[in-house]
């Protein structure tokens, strides 16, 4: 059954209708506002009207069958409403009672399981519990169980959220308009990422926003990001638990996993979303998004403010957080020229002094100027049209901007205000209707536009995903480490280079090795039960001569039997010893709600020092490879440093996207693995040091 059934329905039945503060008086107030030719019906046997409405006994008393029922009652009486639904004929329903699988007792986990047996006998599709409903702002429907006025909000931003309080904050945000606000809450019947599915698919909507706490469905989560990326839908995402107390709130309040935000991160950018911080950027993002008539068609743009100041701030802001203002090319500078006072100096960012602003026409026609520029992908004109000041200023600054987006050959436009204000609803509409939003301050404001060239500049890379937990959940499994030398054969299994050794455990075979390896080695112990062998003196640098290496074998063996007498030994491992190269750490982390991420940074004794990593959920292309390596801060070391030359970053990606696949491939048995250090070199890499772990 489509969740449309749930969330566009035009029958409504609320039982337990009451005037009493609460779910119920609010659900009831909110539901006057939805218009004909849908009906609402109060059941509430004590009761014979409701706000000049009727009231009927029961379900069965009603003219006709709901779509939808809304269940103001508590949690003991749920099921039994429910199958007066069924009866009936209807098959959706929202539930707000709470003490279910969110409050993490045994108790609550059964009544949860009962709920969604009795669901799925009676083929109910149900929202909640623990929620606080739905407002369906494009069809008209408050099925909400929070207060809310009935403002003129229907736009095109979809907003789900696992807090029915953030929900309700989001409605009262001003300047805000919506296609749908969704409270999920538990959403163990219909699943979050069925309504996020819902919304990416929906013409109405024009950008998803999530307020999330954990992901339940990560395959099906995954599958809908990828399929907003495909169609280029905006998606952006404002996901708690970055802290560890952040986490342990998270999980409480929804009963469900946060996941490893680290991992999470990697996964939002490989399909585009934009991740934010706090619900103003939340917002205000999907609000830009919602509003703007077309994207750019990249990322760069020109910033035009009325002073030297404000052009300064946007130099300033635009550089901390990476916007790209490209000079004017030599035709563009010349008619900017002329069309601005002798004193100005024409640059990009541009101070268009004040010159223009009671010239409508003139303004406008300075901004299609700009516009006409083939390196100029958007104009973020700075204004702050606060009440205080000129009223036409105000006016013709937008009426400036209004025109300057006529004709097919105009770009994107944004307002960015300098300081908070009061929008003027009537300039604020008229941007709007043009398709020129009105952005947040300078601080979050280029944020913004940050996020925009981001989501503008991404390609969405087709490669069939490996996300979501192994068949069989690995942190319930003994790990086995394989020892270095069995590390390094599967790391040849796929084609990642390593460092000549043998296996030697008599003097014979030491003898016969450094004949076949020749000299400088290294010696090392090889067991899976010792990670740390240098804590121990179990690595020896530096043998020249057969004598050296019979001598470094034979106290390895001794210093190992000393301190991990329990320690099972495979043996010494003779290793040519390589060139230094630059240290980078190749990882693989089978998480266990989100499945195999791959790991690269700067590798050796910095990676707890610097913690200079990114990440990427496997399997990883060539692209998204190559991305890693250039965004760690460390990327000049490979690419070429003060006059050093630059390394085989090629080489480098290849052992990237091998170990993606090789997650890929042993998702259900590959826990974690690192190959640390990666010696990268000017042509080649090799992998002198790897601790793989599998799951028995």
């Amino acid at each position: 059954m489509s969740i449309s059934n749930l969330l566009k329905p035009n029958v409504i039945a609320v039982i337990g209708a009451s005037d009493r503060p609460g779910f119920s008086r609010s659900t009831c107030t909110n539901l006057l506002y939805t218009e004909e030719p849908k009906k609402v019906y109060f059941i509430n046997p004590k009761k014979d009207e409701l706000y000049g409405k009727k009231c009927y006994n029961s379900l069965a008393e009603l003219p006709e069958s709901p779509d939808l029922v809304i269940l103001c009652v508590n949690a003991g009486l749920v099921p039994q409403m429910l199958r007066e639904a069924a009866a009936v004929g209807c098959h959706s329903a929202v539930v707000y009672a709470s003490g279910y699988g969110e409050t993490g007792t045994e108790e609550g986990k059964r009544l949860q399981q009962e709920l969604l047996d009795l669901c799925n006998e009676l083929g109910m599709l149900l929202m909640g519990p623990n929620c606080a409903g739905y407002i369906n702002f494009i069809d008209g429907v408050y099925a909400f169980g929070l207060e809310v006025d009935k403002a003129e909000r229907k736009g095109r931003v979809g907003l789900i959220s696992q807090s029915g309080q953030v929900g309700l904050n989001a409605v009262d945000m001003e300047h805000m308009d919506y296609s749908y606000i969704i409270s999920a809450g538990n959403s163990f019947v219909v699943s979050m990422e069925e309504y996020f599915d819902f919304l990416v698919d929906d013409p109405g909507t024009a950008v998803v926003s999530l307020y999330l706490e954990g992901v339940k469905r990560p395959k099906e989560f995954v599958k809908v990001l990828e399929k907003a990326a495909k169609k280029k839908k905006p998606v952006v995402i404002l996901k708690t638990g970055r802290s560890e107390k952040g986490s342990q709130i998270a999980s409480s309040h929804t009963g469900s996993l946060s996941g490893a935000d680290k991992v999470f991160d990697a996964m939002f950018k490989k399909y585009g979303v934009i991740r934010v911080w706090d619900m103003e950027e939340l917002l205000s993002t999907s609000q830009m998004f919602s509003i703007l008539d077309k994207l750019p068609a990249g990322p760069n743009l020109c910033a035009m403010c009325l002073s030297g100041g404000e052009t300064a701030i946007s130099a300033d802001f635009g550089d901390e957080v990476g916007l790209h203002y490209p000079a004017f090319a030599p035709e563009t500078l010349e008619k900017v020229r002329g069309l601005l006072p002798s004193y100005s100096t024409p640059n990009n960012p541009l101070d268009t002094t004040a010159t223009l602003a009671h010239d409508p026409v003139g303004y406008s026609t300075l901004i299609k100027t700009v516009m006409s520029d083939p390196q100029i992908n958007m104009v973020v004109c700075g204004f702050t049209p606060h009440p205080t000041l000129d009223s036409d200023v105000t006016l013709h600054i937008a009426q400036g901007l209004v025109k300057a987006k006529e004709g097919p050959d105009a770009k994107p436009v944004l307002m960015m205000p300098f300081m908070e204000c009061s929008r003027a609803p009537e300039i604020r509409n008229m941007l709007r209707d043009a398709g020129i939003p009105i952005l947040p301050t300078s601080t979050y404001g280029f944020r913004l536009v940050k996020h925009l060239a981001d989501f503008v500049s991404y390609q969405y890379a087709e490669k069939e995903s490996a996300c979501g937990p192994a068949d069989e959940s690995l942190t319930e499994k003994p790990l086995k480490y394989l020892s270095e030398f069995e590390g390094k054969k599967k790391l040849a299994e796929w084609g990642i280079p390593s460092a000549d050794s043998r296996l030697v455990n008599t003097p014979e075979e030491v003898q016969a090795a450094v004949a076949e390896l020749g000299f400088p080695l290294v010696a090392k112990i090889c067991s899976a039960d010792i990670l740390h062998k240098t804590d121990i003196g179990g690595v020896k640098l530096g043998i020249r001569d057969v004598e050296s290496a019979q001598k470094a074998f034979g106290e390895i063996l001794e210093n190992a039997a000393k301190h991990c007498p329990d320690a099972k030994i495979e043996g010494v491992l003779l290793q040519k010893m390589v060139e230094k190269g630059l240290e980078i750490i190749i990882g693989v982390k089978n998480d266990p709600q989100l499945g195999p991420a791959v790991m690269c940074g700067l590798g050796g004794v910095f990676v707890e020092l610097f913690k200079d990593v990114s990440l990427c959920p496997a399997p990883v292309s060539r692209k998204e490879a190559m991305d890693m390596v250039l965004s760690l801060k460390s990327a000049k070391l490979i690419t070429g440093y003060r006059g050093s030359a630059p390394l085989d970053l090629e080489a480098l990606v290849d052992v990237i996207v091998k170990a993606g696949e090789m997650a890929k491939d042993q998702k259900n048995s590959l826990a974690e693995m690192d190959i640390n250090p990666l010696f990268v070199y000017e042509k080649g890499v090799c992998a002198v040091d790897a601790v793989l772990a599998y799951a028995e």
